[in-house]
């Protein structure tokens, strides 16, 4: 089997338009990948956590898949996440994104019962041969109890089906571990979850960033990918500075975890790149104070015409 060799680049993780917990705004997906595709960005990956994956039925998460491969017509390298408490399903998922043409699987590690770093690498063992496309590792302690160790990371990698790995833990030493666990893999791609952290560790030697601000201005996280490869730390500070004005605006809405889902989406909403800021269960879209608040936090931005100003 041959696998995609480095991906890297900025590949959002598409948050998922929804009209309401059982249909798919197909016209809002197409509208957003259209803007992502415009806004220069180097892949696309749903159905991660922005994009809700544990609240959508199967049915749902077959149609984004669907649905996505169809309008991408494999312009950019499609991935899809298939995280499940099950292995058979996760299984499923991945057949469905193999037979639309997807590029690779993305997984984390099985939620509400937390593994052991030796039943995590025989998960994989079992799992990874099962799997029609490339496996791209997912660290999502926050949201999955279990942290991979470098070197769980490195010994499931010696599996040449697994492909790269992205990073949700925001720490920016264990991102460095990983990194250095897997020096001897140029082919290995490891990509990072956090756009705040994003510009500092392409510098240091990441290929790339899933940032789920690239939803609203792929442009300004494309633009901080291309300063880190060229090295350029005076336009990295310029654009970090702005990527910080949108995490610290629009991401901080409301008082709960969920504060980052619903600010993304009632951002897009506000924007006009999606229809509604629907939220599948069991979260909710904002009320109009914090809507309000998203508006201001918006306009605050140097626009121009609907459109940020790069620096």
């Amino acid at each position: 089997m041959e696998k995609r060799k480095n991906l890297c680049g900025i590949i959002p993780p598409l948050v998922t338009p929804l009209k309401d917990n059982e249909t798919l705004d197909v016209e809002s997906l197409e509208r957003l990948i259209e803007h992502l595709i415009a806004g220069g960005v180097h892949g696309l990956f749903i159905l991660g956590t922005t994009g809700e994956e544990q609240s959508l039925s199967y049915a749902m998460r077959h149609e984004m898949i669907v649905q996505t491969a169809r309008i991408n017509r494999q312009r950019l390298p499609l991935m899809v996440c298939i995280s499940d408490t099950s292995i058979v399903e996760s299984i499923r998922l991945a057949q469905v994104a193999a037979d639309n043409g997807a590029d690779g699987v993305v997984s984390a590690p099985p939620y509400y019962f937390a593994t052991g770093q030796p039943e995590l690498q025989q998960f994989y063992e079992e799992l990874v041969p099962q799997l029609p496309l490339p496996v791209y590792l997912y660290n999502m302690p926050s949201h999955v109890k279990v942290s991979f160790s470098p070197d769980t990371v490195y010994r499931i990698a010696q599996m040449p089906q697994v492909a790269g790995f992205k990073d949700s833990s925001a720490n920016a030493v264990y991102f460095q571990s990983v990194l250095y666990a897997m020096r001897e893999r140029p082919d290995f791609s490891m990509l990072v979850g956090p756009e705040e952290m994003t510009g500092e560790l392409v510098l240091l030697g990441a290929h790339g960033g899933i940032n789920g601000g690239a939803n609203m201005f792929p442009e300004l996280y494309v633009a901080m990918y291309q300063a880190a490869l060229k090295g350029d730390v005076q336009h990295i500070r310029s654009l970090q500075h702005l990527i910080m004005q949108v995490s610290t605006s629009i991401y901080t809405v409301g008082r709960h975890g969920s504060s980052y889902l619903k600010g993304l989406k009632c951002a897009l909403s506000l924007l006009g790149i999606i229809n509604d800021d629907f939220v599948a269960s069991p979260f909710y879209k904002f009320n109009a104070p914090e809507r309000e608040k998203i508006r201001q936090a918006l306009e605050a931005l140097p626009m121009n015409q609907g459109k940020l100003i790069i620096p």
